[in-house]
């Protein structure tokens, strides 16, 4: 019997933490006026620790304040690592950080996520591709800010 590749293990589990991730934060869903939806752009827990959880119900991916206003911050989701950016002040954007040429983790520096196996480069604001070997931008993930905090949904 064939072995699955590293690259079919991680995005096995990426697919099934954000399957796991959007579930609860579908059933979270409220008609609270107070939390701002926010459009999807493309290791470490950002958010110092122990994960909040919004008036809503849904767990914080970090806090809104600890990312920076034109940068990016790694985090988790579950346990499959994201990047979650802020454009602008107050909106929120996150990619998986897997990158799209063979699946190693991006790290954010200032604007930008630098794959550390092949060198990639993509704009940490978009998840566009900068500079190759990857072709196709990283995965947005949809994410929006209720009460300080970025979650996702």
């Amino acid at each position: 019997m064939d072995q699955p590749t590293r690259r079919t293990v991680v995005n096995a589990s990426i697919a099934t933490a954000l399957g796991i991730t959007t579930v609860g934060a579908l059933s979270a869903c409220s008609s609270d006026s107070s939390s701002s939806a926010v459009t999807p752009a493309g290791s470490s827990d950002a958010g110092g620790g122990a994960a909040a959880t919004s008036a809503a119900g849904a767990a914080a991916i970090v806090k809104l304040a600890d990312v920076p206003v034109g940068g990016a911050v790694a985090a988790k989701i579950g346990d499959a690592p994201v990047i979650v950016a802020q454009p602008t002040a107050g909106q929120a954007v996150a990619f998986s950080a897997a990158c799209t040429h063979q699946g190693c983790p991006v790290q954010p520096q200032a604007a930008q996520l630098v794959c550390g196996c092949h060198g990639s480069v993509f704009n940490a604001l978009t998840g566009a591709v900068e500079n190759g070997p990857a072709t196709a931008p990283l995965k947005a993930i949809t994410v929006a800010v209720t009460d300080g905090n970025v979650v996702a949904g």
